[in-house]
């Protein structure tokens, strides 16, 4: 067996591993009915509802985790519609604040929300960045794959 093999194996291991806990704690944590009734109601006619954030984070995957595990949340500063679905720009608040894994946090949300279909963009607020020091600025700028408004 080669190292790149080795390699994928563990990473596969540590990839099952981390979902299984990350479902663990979603399941400790959620309401299963409401998390549904939310999911299958589309985001474009919760623009306007205080369920609009509790249906965002019910379509999260593992970051959602990591977000209410440990103390963190989600504000929506914007949110419209466009041809190709809603257009958001979020922001962190909590624990989530200058977390230093806050920028594969920002990245997590962005994916799975783009993942549902339903919506069309992600920026964040670049408010965030300046709960980040330098070095963690730099590093989401560089590497964080978001965009900030």
């Amino acid at each position: 067996m080669g190292e790149d093999e080795l390699t994928d194996i563990y990473r596969q291991e540590a990839e099952k591993s981390l979902e299984s806990e990350a479902a663990k704690r979603i399941a400790e944590a959620a309401d299963p009915v409401r998390d549904a009734r939310l999911r299958a109601t589309a985001l474009k006619d919760l623009l306007e509802s205080e369920d609009l954030v509790p249906a965002i984070i019910a379509r999260l995957g593992i970051v959602r985790a990591a977000l209410e595990g440990h103390g963190g949340g989600i504000q929506v500063n914007h949110a419209s519609v466009d041809d190709n679905g809603v257009d958001l720009v979020l922001n962190l608040d909590g624990a989530c604040i200058a977390c230093g894994a806050a920028p594969g946090t920002l990245q997590g949300i962005q994916n799975d929300l783009l993942a549902t279909g339903e919506v069309s963009r992600v920026q964040f607020s670049k408010s965030l960045l300046d709960t980040f020091d330098e070095l963690g600025r730099e590093f989401v700028l560089k590497h964080g794959n978001v965009t900030f408004v």
